[in-house]
């Protein structure tokens, strides 16, 4: 009989069987309560997001079109989520059990009217804005005239570049302004994933296969080349700049190149080419080197480069020790380290002139360091 009068009890105490003047204010037209809440948070949330400076300055034609397309996905996709956290929200507080009641909640059967809206709203949403990314996509990966190909390649962990019709190869990846650039890019060893934030693109490379990706550089400056995929103990490291500068200079590096690159002119200082052809080849992203602001890790520390030539086994010739370390890494492998973790590509990226003034730039500060 008590069990009984409980279940009679709940049962008139459910929202169904209660009036409307006497059910508690938060059973009162509940959803009109959710709606207005969540559309005011959404206001909200969409205002601060599109006041949040997501990416840095854009320095390609095509960074406006793919930010437009991110503010799109935000004003979409946070309404949609503010909603759906106000209603649970507002659920867990309102509708919560009360102290001591183990009964089992109402049972809800299907709604096909709310299951019709509830499915047919999001597939309009989702689909309207698979619509504009591929309209987008389809523009800035558009084959455009005049485009100038780099065959980017990356390995374990440095990026370089080749300009197959200007038959120059270089450690350094120099763009000439307002010109369209289509990279074809290569994996040597492992997955990569050729990334300029400033340009808004991102494309992976693959051992074995060609990706491709277009881009046309429309402001002056330095970036940044970053590898956006976990490729091995390096990785943080794999880092580079791409210049982009006016095309009568773009021309004149390129002659330079095809010249003999980056060997000092009569009269300039060693120490500063050798200083640019150290970071301009990635060195920088492996190893130790005041002069030039490095500070990484993966490889050894060439501050006291001279005192471990002279003390290699088997080799009085610090000069040719440093020259063969660069051209053959696994020659000769510094205790702790890796020998397969250098690229293997630096006699083919850099010429004869570059190496020497390379090793005279290394074993001269080094000298130095220690003294001598």
């Amino acid at each position: 009989m008590p069990a009984e009068l409980y279940r009679l009890a709940r049962a008139l105490s459910t929202p169904e069987s209660t009036p409307e003047e006497q059910r508690p204010a938060h059973q009162k037209h509940p959803l009109a309560r959710m709606l207005t809440i969540g559309v005011i948070a959404s206001v909200i949330g969409v205002l601060i997001c599109l006041q949040i400076d997501w990416f840095p300055t854009q320095g390609s034609a095509q960074a406006d079109q793919i930010d437009t397309l991110y503010d799109v996905l935000l004003i979409a996709s946070v309404p949609v989520f503010v909603l759906v956290m106000t209603v649970a929200i507002y659920c867990v507080f309102a509708f919560r059990a009360k102290p001591g009641d183990r009964g089992d909640g109402a049972h809800i059967h299907g709604n096909t009217k709310l299951e019709v809206v509830w499915v047919t709203i999001p597939f309009i949403i989702v689909s309207a804005l698979a619509v504009y990314g591929w309209v987008v996509l389809d523009d800035i990966e558009a084959k455009k005239s005049g485009e100038l190909v780099v065959n980017v390649t990356g390995e374990q962990f440095a990026w370089s570049f080749d300009y197959p019709e200007e038959k120059v190869g270089s450690n350094e990846l120099v763009l000439p302004l307002d010109r369209p650039v289509h990279f074809k890019i290569h994996a040597k060893d492992v997955l990569h994933s050729f990334w300029v934030p400033a340009f808004r693109m991102k494309q992976d490379a693959v051992p074995g296969i060609e990706t491709n990706t277009r881009v046309t550089p429309n402001r002056e400056g330095t970036y940044e080349v970053v590898c956006a995929e976990l490729c091995g103990i390096g990785h943080a490291t794999m880092r580079q700049q791409v210049r982009v500068v006016p095309v009568s200079e773009w021309e004149a590096w390129v002659e330079d190149q095809r010249a003999g690159g980056d060997a000092p002119e009569e009269g300039e200082d060693p120490i500063a080419a050798g200083r640019e052809i150290f970071i301009s080849a990635g060195c920088n992203a492996c190893h130790t080197l005041d002069d030039a602001n490095a500070t990484a890790a993966v490889g050894p520390d060439l501050n006291q480069l001279a005192a471990v030539a002279e003390d290699r086994e088997g080799r009085t010739n610090a000069e040719e020790y440093v020259k063969e370390s660069i051209v053959d890494p696994p020659a000769f492998v510094v205790e702790g380290y890796d020998g397969d973790t250098m690229p293997g590509n630096f006699g083919d990226q850099l010429t004869p002139e570059e190496i020497d003034t390379l090793v005279e730039y290394l074993l001269g500060l080094s000298q130095t360091e220690s003294g001598k």
